[in-house]
């Protein structure tokens, strides 16, 4: 409708270079009722929990939650509130750490569109070793979907569990196994999505080979929710790895840890493969020891425990492990389990802290070892830090840094973090996204040019800047005028 034009069940729809209008919010509550139903357009207590982001840090009001059911639901919801000037914030499992998935604190009040309840999952393709899910899918229901057909699907996280793979592919996420089967958007071969108009787009046939133009699945991974809503996905699945050892061994600094690392790559020419290098400071070891009542896993104190996964067919042959060397294998399920639960509870005992700074940044790995070296110096003297502590994922580059004690609201430490891997050749933000929380930061890992053609694409898919608004982009080129809401 053009600017200043009519109302639908008291929505005021403009151009969105007019000035904002008056948003019923009862009335939009109650068409989007009709839409996905009324029990599924939360509000309140309600709300809530999807108002707030996993670290506590991130989030604000929203106008309502909405549960869409199907792909028709969300082209219905996205066809009536486009050009209402309504930001739509698109949420999974709201699993991130950099406000992506949350509406901001200041903005108008957004509606959170949750994809959990498109959770549909089809039967695994033998032929092509594909399957295609919904976005509401957790990566843990995909994860036993594919082994119990024979296959393997190449991304795993902690919070596999809860994670969507909607919020997945949106996120471009990384994992622990990125070193052999690469991240989230080497998995994808096939998209289905709805743009901010209600158009739907649906390419699932999941080609090998398909020169036809531009990479849409490609494009929306990693595009943070900033262009339409994922709705489904074709997957590329593996064949499982023959029976893995998993160990975990002290080492002194990081150079020693990249040492090993090269190791157990260089044991590849002898039949095992490296499937994850992970590393964890004393400081993580011990929160997860407070949290979990694990014991100390090694014989003396190490400043860092590198995890090595390895596929040799279990009997540790893999393992680059020497008499010398202060180390634990398992090799039986129940032992692998354990030794993993040390890397993977790391960003919950941090957050048992209170609420923490999270920052997800990587460094080129032949700067690595100095690199994390003067990472750890740089917030060991930050005024303020109480306790901090770096993990990650050693074979890519990809450091977890967590830090307690400045306030949640004091970005002067994330800033110093991002310039110094920036100054380094490093990412800000290596697989959890930019979100809202890095918007501002972009231009310390991409230039001006790369900004304003990232910028051209959002505008051509979503020119009123709906979209996740604040997400990626701090705000719009000639910011974009909101509508004020009333209830």
């Amino acid at each position: 409708m053009s600017a200043g034009a009519g109302a639908a069940d008291g929505v005021i729809y403009r151009d969105p270079v007019a000035q904002p209008g008056t948003v019923d919010a009862a009335a939009v509550r109650s068409h989007l009722g009709r839409i996905v139903g009324p029990t599924h357009v939360l509000t309140g207590d309600l709300a809530s929990g999807y108002e707030v982001d996993w670290t506590g840090r991130f989030g604000g009001p929203s106008l309502c939650v909405i549960r869409p059911g199907s792909a028709d639901e969300v082209s219905g919801v996205l066809s009536f509130l486009h050009g209402s000037g309504i930001g739509v914030v698109v949420q999974g499992g709201n699993t991130g750490l950099v406000g992506g998935g949350v509406p901001g604190p200041t903005q108008p009040p957004a509606v959170i569109l949750s994809t959990r309840r498109l959770d549909r999952i089809g039967e695994v393709d033998d032929l092509s070793g594909q399957v295609t899910a919904e976005a509401g899918v957790t990566l843990g229901t995909l994860q036993r979907h594919a082994s119990a057909a024979g296959w393997h699907y190449g991304v795993d996280l902690a919070a596999r569990e809860s994670a969507t793979i909607g919020g997945t592919v949106a996120t471009n996420a990384g994992g622990t196994h990125v070193i052999a089967h690469g991240m989230t958007r080497a998995q994808v071969t096939g998209v289905a999505a709805i743009l901010p108009d209600g158009t739907a787009l649906s390419h699932l046939g999941g080609l090998v080979k398909d020169n036809t133009g531009y990479d849409i699945a490609g494009l929306l991974c990693g595009s943070e929710g900033t262009l339409a809503v994922i709705t489904s996905v074709r997957l590329r699945l593996h064949r499982p790895s023959p029976p893995v050892t998993v160990g975990l061994v002290g080492v002194p600094d990081y150079r020693a840890a990249l040492a090993l690392m090269a190791q157990a790559r260089a044991r590849a020419a002898t039949g095992s493969a490296l499937l994850a290098a992970e590393v964890i400071d004393e400081t993580g070891l011990r929160l997860v020891m407070d949290l979990t009542g694990l014991p100390w896993p090694l014989r003396h104190h190490h400043r860092l425990v590198v995890l090595l996964e390895v596929a040799d067919g279990g009997d540790a042959s893999g393992l680059p492990f020497t008499d010398d060397d202060d180390a634990v294998v398992g090799c039986d399920a129940v032992a692998r389990a354990r030794l993993w639960e040390y890397r993977e509870r790391q960003s919950e005992a941090f957050s048992a802290l209170g609420v923490i700074h999270k920052l997800d940044v990587s460094l080129p790995l032949p700067v690595l070892a100095d690199g994390a070296e003067g990472l750890c110096e740089l917030v060991a003297q930050y005024p303020g830090v109480t306790e901090f502590g770096v993990f990650g994922h050693l074979g890519d580059g990809n450091l977890h840094v967590e830090i307690a004690g400045p306030s949640p609201d004091d970005r002067a430490i994330d800033r110093a973090v991002f310039a110094y891997v920036a100054d380094r050749g490093g990412s800000i933000s290596a697989e959890h996204g930019v979100g809202r929380a890095k918007a501002a930061d972009l231009h310390l890992c991409r230039p001006a040019a790369q900004v304003a053609a990232m910028a051209a694409v959002k505008h051509a898919w979503d020119p009123q800047w709906q979209m996740n608004p604040g997400v990626i982009f701090a705000q719009p080129p000639g910011e974009q005028a909101r509508p004020q809401v009333s209830d």
